[in-house]
């Protein structure tokens, strides 16, 4: 990024140093610290003892040096919890006044950039976690969103705008990133252009993107962000945060009204900025040492002799004693980075066989079926405006159904969200589950909306049924029921329910009435 704003964000923090202190002396309230901590990405956890910092990662992407940063802090500040989180950023938990305010310090000395983490700014870019390396994929995104995120960084000085602004890249019709349907989405194709959707996002009222424009060429990305950026500060709306986001654009202009409005702005850029990019994919040049079986957590890359390895702990946080082990190994191996995955996993990429045998010893306690790579967001526990805690539902989940030993994929992965913000993308889960309270006999009893039926491809993205509202306590024996009527009569979940949606409303209604 710029060095001259690099140290124009190290200057703010001063002021995000003073204000800490003054929270924890009790000299201002929850409401005012939140609304100007968010935007160092940074705020305080439920009850208002601790803070959380959330580290900033392009595409995901955790360098060597950058992971050293992470184990030397973990070391240091005796961090207890990391949490990876569906915008592929690691959240740092249970830190004290003085812990937030050094780490942030020397998080900006790594390049780590928390500024714009949380408020209404524009947040971390994702990108599809394999890219660069996916058999699959239609070309790399990373180097694209690199000049993506370094040009957002500029505009948090610049301009207030209504709500936070997520942009994402998607390498292949698998859209990991949600790209179809997030605030401004580029969306790769086989001729090396990008479609481009604009004013989707989840969370109350979800709206899936609207497509502004198809096969643009990837030096144009940034005249397309910039025009996003006029539109929403032009027409969104700054009056009611409720409606602020840019999916809200759609039902006051119109899909075609916001489209025209959105071409406009483009033209005016276009006009009179000189914004076109010159990036160079990179191709990596790494010799393999023999040859791996692929499985759950082996994937072949599209570099020969090359894989990379998949760790998905358990409810998305990365047990604090694992860092250092990692570190060490990573450290010295040639040219393997990590990856951040938007469904909370963690990729080692560009790994010999010799390498993945290592870190896929070394990460052995990982989900290794489809079900327990299960999202949750962080839950109520931690998170001041969660409404039930996704961590603790998981966690019973998978203490009831693991002893179970349903064959891989006769449960679905399943999304878990606290509350309807959908920070665990409960609306694109196969099963979802919403944060929710359900009364029985005039006794408000914790509870979880259930939705069925998300998807996130390309070509078939839908958003989830809302199926009814079932009790927390009775979510485990739920999924328990499913689990054994699959496996009485199929293999897998998706071919069950293809075969008998039926089945599954008449177990819904047991659970819901």
């Amino acid at each position: 990024m710029d060095q001259e704003l690099k140290k124009e964000f190290q200057a703010d923090l001063a002021e995000f140093h003073l204000m800490t202190r003054k929270f924890y002396q009790k000299e201002i309230s929850v409401k005012e610290y939140k609304g100007f901590s968010g935007g160092f990405g940074s705020y305080a956890q439920r009850g208002g003892g601790s803070s959380m910092l959330r580290l900033r990662f392009t595409g995901g992407e955790i360098t060597k040096d950058k992971l050293q940063f992470i184990a030397d802090s973990v070391e240091k500040y005796k961090i207890d919890k990391l949490h990876l989180t569906t915008c592929q950023t690691v959240q740092v938990h249970n830190l004290s006044d003085v812990t937030v305010s050094s780490l942030i310090e020397e998080a900006f000395e790594h390049d780590i950039i928390t500024r714009g983490g949380g408020g209404d700014f524009p947040r971390n870019v994702m990108v599809s976690p394999l890219s660069g390396v996916e058999k699959e994929e239609y070309f790399d995104m990373l180097p694209y969103a690199r000049e993506a995120a370094d040009f957002l960084l500029t505009f948090i000085k610049q301009v207030k705008m209504p709500r936070k602004l997520k942009v994402c890249f998607s390498n292949s019709p698998k859209n990991v990133t949600h790209a179809t349907f997030r605030d401004l989405g580029f969306v790769a194709r086989r001729d090396h252009t990008f479609d481009v959707y604009s004013a989707g996002g989840l969370g109350n009222n979800p709206k899936m993107g609207v497509l502004v424009d198809e096969g643009i060429d990837p030096s144009k990305v940034l005249y397309y962000i910039k025009a996003m950026i006029l539109t929403f500060v032009q027409y969104g709306n700054y009056e009611n945060r409720g409606k602020a986001r840019t999916r809200y654009m759609q039902d006051t202009l119109g899909p075609e009204g916001y489209r025209t409005a959105f071409l406009e702005n483009l033209s005016k850029v276009m006009a009179e900025d000189s914004l076109d990019l010159n990036v160079q994919e990179v191709p990596i040049i790494k010799e393999g040492c023999g040859y791996l079986e692929e499985n759950f957590r082996i994937t072949a890359q599209k570099q020969d002799g090359l894989y990379s390895v998949l760790y998905h702990p358990f409810g998305g946080n990365i047990p604090p004693e694992l860092i250092a082990p990692i570190n060490k190994a990573v450290q010295k191996m040639d040219q393997v980075v990590l990856r951040i995955s938007p469904d909370e996993s963690l990729y080692f990429i560009n790994c010999n066989k010799d390498e993945a045998l290592e870190l896929l010893e070394l990460t052995k306690d990982s989900a290794s079926n489809l079900f327990e790579t299960s999202v949750a967001c962080i839950g109520s526990g931690i998170c001041q405006v969660g409404l039930r805690d996704s961590q603790k539902l998981y966690n019973t989940i998978m203490d009831k159904i693991r002893p179970l030993d349903f064959a891989d994929g006769v449960l679905p992965k399943i999304h878990i969200s606290g509350c309807p913000s959908s920070c665990g993308t409960h609306q694109i889960g196969t099963l979802g589950f919403r944060g929710a309270t359900k009364v029985i006999d005039k006794k408000p009893l914790p509870a979880f909306q259930l939705y069925i039926g998300g998807e996130e491809t390309q070509g078939n993205a839908q958003f989830g049924e809302d199926a009814g509202t079932i009790l927390e306590a009775d979510i485990p024996d739920f999924l328990i029921e499913i689990g054994h009527a699959v496996q009485e009569k199929h293999n897998s979940y998706s071919d069950w329910i293809q075969e008998n949606p039926d089945a599954l409303k008449v177990i819904i209604q047991t659970f819901t009435k």
